[in-house]
C-alpha cells in the first residue's frame, strides 16, 4: 500500500501530482481519460468514483489525477488520497506487462524498429525527464511513415500547452534526427 510523500501542483491547474514512497507500477504507464477506460483497473476506477474526477495517469512513484476545474483541491485530494493509499504497489507481474507492452510495436519493419529506437532515445533524454516533472508523460501510438503519433498522459492530456507549443517543440526536436518527421497528438 503506497505512502503518500508529497503532493505537487503541475503547470495544469486542475491537476495535481501525487508522490508515492512505493511505486505502483515498474515503467508501465497507466492513463485513463474516463471511467469506462479505467474500468479493468480498481485503482483508477476507484478514482473516477470520486466527483469531478477526468483524468488519471500514474506511472512509478506518482499519479496525477485531473479534475473538471468545479472542486476544492484540498476537500478532492483528501478524497483521493484513500484509494491511492489502499492500491497495492507493484510487483513482479509488472515486468511481465512491460514485455508485453513493448510488443505492440513489433510488426514494425527492421528499419523502422531503428527509427522507433532513435525517436525514443531522444524522447527519454530531452522531454520525458520533463514532462513526467509536471505530473504527466507521452506514449507512443505508432509510427506510419513519417507520422509520428502520440498520446499524452495525466497532466498533459489537458494542458492546452501540450496540444500547441509543446507538441510543435517535440516535433522540430526529433526533425534533428528525422527531418521530414511530423507529429500528431491523438
Amino acid at each position: 500500500m503506497p505512502k503518500i510523500a508529497d503532493i505537487e501542483g503541475t503547470p495544469n491547474k486542475n491537476a495535481l501530482k501525487f508522490i508515492l514512497k512505493e511505486p505502483l507500477t515498474w515503467g508501465i504507464a497507466c492513463s485513463y481519460d474516463n471511467a469506462e477506460a479505467a474500468k479493468d483497473d480498481p485503482l483508477a476506477a476507484a478514482l473516477f468514483d470520486i466527483d469531478h474526477v477526468t483524468n488519471v495517469f500514474y506511472i512509478d512513484h506518482w499519479i496525477t489525477v485531473t479534475q473538471d476545474g468545479e472542486a476544492n483541491w484540498q476537500d478532492l485530494a483528501r478524497e483521493i488520497a484513500d484509494p491511492i493509499r489502499a492500491a497495492p504497489a507493484a510487483t513482479a507481474q509488472s515486468a511481465q506487462v512491460v514485455a508485453t507492452a513493448n510488443e505492440t510495436l513489433a510488426h514494425l519493419s527492421p528499419e523502422d524498429q531503428l527509427r522507433l529506437e532513435r525517436i525514443n532515445i531522444l524522447l527519454d533524454e530531452e522531454v520525458r525527464p520533463y514532462l513526467q516533472h509536471d505530473g504527466g508523460d507521452l506514449h507512443i501510438l505508432a509510427l506510419e511513415g513519417n507520422i509520428l503519433r502520440i498520446h499524452y498522459q495525466g497532466a498533459c492530456g489537458t494542458c492546452p500547452s501540450s496540444i500547441s507549443g509543446t507538441l510543435r517543440g517535440i516535433e522540430n526536436m526529433l526533425k534533428s534526427i528525422e527531418p521530414d518527421i511530423q507529429v500528431i497528438a491523438s
